[in-house]
């Protein structure tokens, strides 16, 4: 044998040991090459979002889902963020994950529950997903306020608070006097209700606070709106017909309903109640004859399940 030949021989058989002890380096090598994706671009949170959690959904800072629960997480945090479009990916390992994220995004409902946890001003009008079978997830959101209306609305709620309430209050106290000054300052929106359309954004806190209608997602805009200014744990509860506010007092998450507690009155007055004003299951039941229009669910509402 030629020395040349020799030499490929050896050459040959070192390629061939080197490969064989170093299987599972080469193999793992090759396969991130192949999974590899781009990295997922973080930008700040904005001002209003909630640094802590719930029971049903919680803040991520790990965008790589493995489960179900992982996905609903970070579709909250990218509302809750206040982030416009978000780029995610998933991982390979994780055989459902494109499947889960078509369910996720086609459950009107469910998406509207999420957007329920967060501060109004964060909360979608619109929300898109749009995904490839290679694994790429970009959530797109349309916000429910504009700037301008923000703008307004903190400038009036400033003035509001500073006139309302002192230092010297209990919690309870303040929360009574801006409960009653939301009340005393709004009209239910009745044109909305019966025809679906009115002049008024009564469907916002910008109706309820700057041109004085609401319907009940105004009233309830705004009272969160105000929690969160107090930093008081909240978030807003709906049943198929209504929703409502969450609050938490000395631990304990209790109920309050504005638009309830400013009924529509056959003689014209204005009334004001505390019938709904941080009442617990219990009460709310009796008061609404067996939940007619306070029917949560309680598997997403976990704070109040008995």
């Amino acid at each position: 044998m030629k020395l040349k030949d020799i030499i490929i021989s050896i050459i040959l058989i070192t390629i061939i040991v080197f490969e064989v002890t170093n299987l599972n380096i080469i193999t793992n090598y090759c396969k991130k090459l192949i999974n590899s994706r781009p990295d997922v671009i973080i930008v700040p949170k904005n001002e209003y979002y909630k640094s802590y959690d719930f029971m049903y959904i919680k803040n991520t800072e790990n965008f790589v889902p493995y489960s179900y629960n992982d996905l609903l997480n970070i579709f909250y945090s990218v509302i809750n963020n206040g982030w416009e479009e978000f780029t995610f990916y998933c991982p390979t390992e994780y055989y459902e994950c494109i499947n889960d994220v078509k369910d996720i995004s086609t459950q009107d409902v469910l998406l509207t529950e999420i957007n329920n946890y967060v501060n109004p001003f964060n909360s979608f009008s619109t929300i898109q997903t749009v995904y490839d079978e290679n694994g790429e997830i970009t959530i797109s959101l349309d916000r429910t306020y504009t700037e301008e209306e923000k703008n307004m609305i903190n400038a009036k709620l400033d003035n509001v608070i500073k006139e309302n309430i002192n230092d010297s209050m209990t919690v309870e106290e303040k929360l009574k006097v801006l409960h009653d000054f939301i009340i005393n300052h709004t009209k239910y929106d009745i044109e909305k209700n019966n025809t679906g359309s009115s002049k008024y954004h009564s469907n916002t806190a910008y109706g309820a606070l700057i041109e004085g209608y609401a319907t009940c997602n105004g009233y309830a805009d705004l009272y969160a709106l105000i929690l969160d200014r107090l930093n008081i744990k909240n978030y807003r509860i709906a049943s198929n017909t209504h929703i409502w506010n969450a609050v938490n007092i000395n631990d304990e998450w209790l109920h309050v309903d504005l638009t309830w507690d400013d009924p529509i009155s056959d003689d014209g007055k204005d009334y004001l109640y505390h019938t709904y004003f941080l009442v617990d299951n219990e009460a709310l039941k009796k008061e609404d004859g067996d939940l007619v229009d306070h029917l949560f669910d309680s598997s997403i509402y976990l704070e109040f399940k008995n």
